[in-house]
């Protein structure tokens, strides 16, 4: 019999639709059921591709003995963490200020007041490796509940004051300048793997963020030893099993520090930041690896996320079924044996292939499997020769069982996903890619827009074209107003800023403090224990700073200042935390770059018609200056007809030729007719 959550549009809250567990979603019916009762609430917070969720409810959520205790003594609240971030990162910071550390699922025990008292993450079913088993968890704080209330409660309360004192005060630090970024780059260096590439130890993520701001540095400064640390990790993991070298694609991390072996799980997030990673690294230096894997993660994202409405689902699950045993684990879809190389190639281009692509007979994963790789030292082998080994060998994969997909659409992760297709559909000559990207976009606005007079907002989330019931959090509006403001660039339309500045103000109107700061959450959203400010790049950009680029980028197309000025301003978390831990606030460096560089305003005037226009647009998207914003087409008059951006406002031809202005705080240099001359211009500054 199903609970409450088989109503939910979430495809985590549906895979626990039918536990014995009475579930109920995070709402306030939940907690006055809590309240009426007298019992605690257990919370769990999780994701639908989460290994080690999905473990835990096997064992504990599906057991019917655990579930009937649960269900007798606390009021069991099931939450989606992609679609309540902010309900997660209020909790996430609770259990990681008592345990020092953190990780999904998390098990968090509340008051009816939704108050914490008792944190942990995965329990297992029984006493292992100094954990106590779930059921001596519940009883345990069931005990302490019924006959230590006042303990409790003190608790309870103790925690939510510690909370509500970690205010940030970072709107005053102040701008960040030159001087914090190259405190940051030596950072950088100093965490440097220089054998393997990437930052620290194992497990080792891909540090999509800050080779943004390694290349961006690079080009303001000139800096080879920023280069050339982006151009190693990308290439080593490229060459590793953290990406997946026959469809494309990278996994969430890596287990191990050499790249080998990922956790399979395949996240949208990552691959849009990765994507538009390496497309600027090809921008840079014309490597081809970098073209290759960046068209090849934009195919698979079309290929394999994109959903029926156009957009792109959250997820691809680490763990599928194995064929040979019908157990799901994690890796069977990726993973190879030389055998079954065999059986799909035949047994000399198997070996050809278990020698270029790293399979071994001990294996280099679980069971003698091996996760595939481009070892350095593999053998030279004809292209064309690879390519047709490779696509035998994505069709037989195509036959196994495929894993899981949560179908749901997180606004702020095809706002990245949607930068990243027109980008390089706008590079590599992919009309499709731009194409892909407009549908994502219409998808936003059509579904997860919501314009009305006096409560204008973005949904979260979306499934099947249906929209969540939850508000978008300050990251949703940051990354979509980033993915429209590349759009517009590639496709000229001017509607696509329009759309961003609906997004930027409505940030000013309902996100921003008084000193600059900038909250996760609207200001009339869902009070919780307490509102959820954090301004460090983790998976993703965090809001904080996906709002600043925005604000950034925006106020260099229009000349707003109040924009700017908000944007300088919630960079002063950059001038705080940039020379302290820069691998936590990579976007927020690389938009503290485009901030140093102007950033550089780039108007590109022209008849649509005149082929010469197109040579000098692809050179504009091609400059390397950081965060340049590029307006192209109809020149526009003084009373606003013609051309759909400001930038473009009483731009003249020369000789009546297509003509880019390169500008700097609306300061221009001489207009140019010569793609090269303009390559040129948005080039590397070397102070």
């Amino acid at each position: 019999m199903s609970n409450r959550l088989a109503h939910e549009t979430s495809p985590y809250l549906l895979q626990h639709a039918d536990n014995p567990v009475d579930w109920w979603p995070w709402s306030p019916e939940a907690f006055a059921e809590a309240r009426e009762r007298g019992v605690p609430v257990m919370l769990s917070v999780g994701y639908s591709s989460c290994h080690w969720c999905h473990v835990m409810a096997h064992e504990s959520f599906e057991d019917e003995l655990a579930a009937a205790y649960m269900n007798e003594h606390f009021v069991n609240i099931k939450v989606d963490r992609e679609e309540r971030p902010d309900v997660d990162a209020v909790y996430m910071e609770a259990v990681q200020a008592a345990t020092g550390q953190g990780g999904w699922p998390m098990t968090v025990f509340l008051t009816p007041d939704a108050e914490p008292f008792y944190f942990g993450t995965y329990f297992p079913p029984e006493p292992r490796h100094g954990m106590p088993s779930f059921m001596e968890v519940l009883e345990g704080v069931r005990t302490a509940w019924v006959g230590r209330p006042e303990e409790v409660n003190e608790v309870a309360q103790r925690i939510v004051r510690d909370l509500a004192g970690r205010q940030l005060d970072y709107g005053k630090a102040g701008t960040p300048g030159p001087e914090e970024l190259a405190l940051a780059l030596l950072g950088l260096t100093r965490d440097y793997d220089a054998v393997r590439g990437g930052f620290g130890g194992a497990p080792k993520f891909p540090p999509s963020m800050v080779l943004e701001f390694l290349l961006r540095h690079h080009a303001r400064t000139g800096s080879e030893g920023a280069l050339q640390m982006a151009a190693d990790t990308c290439e080593a993991m490229a060459r590793g099993g953290i990406y997946d070298q026959l469809g494309g694609g990278f996994a969430r991390y890596s287990v191990d520090r050499e790249w080998v072996v990922p956790h399979f799980e395949k996240m949208l997030y990552d691959n849009a930041l990765l994507c538009r990673v390496y497309a600027h690294l090809w921008r840079a230096t014309g490597s081809d690896l970098a073209r290759r894997v960046a068209l090849e993660t934009a195919d698979f994202m079309v290929r394999e996320l994109r959903t029926a409405e156009g957009g792109f689902a959250s997820a691809l699950d680490a763990d599928s079924e194995d064929p040979q045993t019908g157990e799901h684990v994690e890796g069977a879809y990726y993973a190879w044996t030389p055998a079954q190389l065999a059986e799909v190639l035949g047994a000399d281009d198997a070996m050809l292939a278990a020698a270029y692509f790293g399979v071994t007979d001990e294996g280099t994963f679980e069971h003698g499997k091996s996760v595939l790789q481009l070892p350095q030292d593999g053998p030279v082998v004809d292209a064309g020769a690879i390519a047709g080994i490779r696509q035998r060998l994505l069709a037989a994969r195509a036959e196994r069982p495929a894993p899981g997909r949560d179908d749901k659409i997180v606004a702020a992760w095809n706002g990245l996903a949607i930068a990243a297709l027109a980008e390089c559909g706008a590079y590599f000559d992919r009309p499709d890619l731009v194409e892909r990207a407009t549908e994502a976009a219409d998808l936003l606005v059509r579904v997860h827009f919501d314009a009305a007079a006096g409560r204008a907002r973005l949904a979260r989330t979306s499934k099947d074209g249906r929209v969540g019931a939850n508000a978008g959090v300050l990251e949703d509006y940051g990354d979509v107003a980033e993915g429209f403001l590349a759009l517009a660039a590639v496709t000229g339309e001017g509607v696509w800023l329009e759309f961003a500045g609906f997004l930027v103000d409505l940030v000013l109107d309902r996100f921003t403090a008084e000193d600059g700061s900038l909250y996760d959450t609207a200001h009339d959203a869902e009070r919780l224990i307490r509102r959820p400010q954090d301004p460090t790049d983790t998976a993703a950009p965090s809001g904080w700073t996906a709002a600043a680029g925005a604000l950034l980028s925006y106020a260099a197309h229009t000349g707003s200042e109040a924009h700017r000025t908000a944007a300088e301003r919630a960079l002063g978390v950059v001038h705080a935390l940039g020379p302290r831990v820069p691998r936590f606030i990579g976007h927020g460096l690389a938009v503290a770059e485009a901030l140093l560089d102007g950033p550089r305003e780039v108007a590109v005037v022209g008849h649509p018609e005149d082929p010469a226009l197109a040579g000098l647009h692809r050179a504009a998207l091609l400059g390397t200056a950081p965060g340049a914003v590029v307006a192209v087409g109809l020149p526009r008059a003084a009373d606003g007809s013609g051309g759909e951006f400001p930038l473009l406002a009483e731009r003249t031809l020369v000789r009546d030729l297509p003509t880019a202005y390169v500008c700097r705080h609306f300061v221009c240099a001489r207009p140019t007719t010569d793609p090269v001359e303009l390559a040129d211009q948005l080039g590397a500054v070397h102070p």
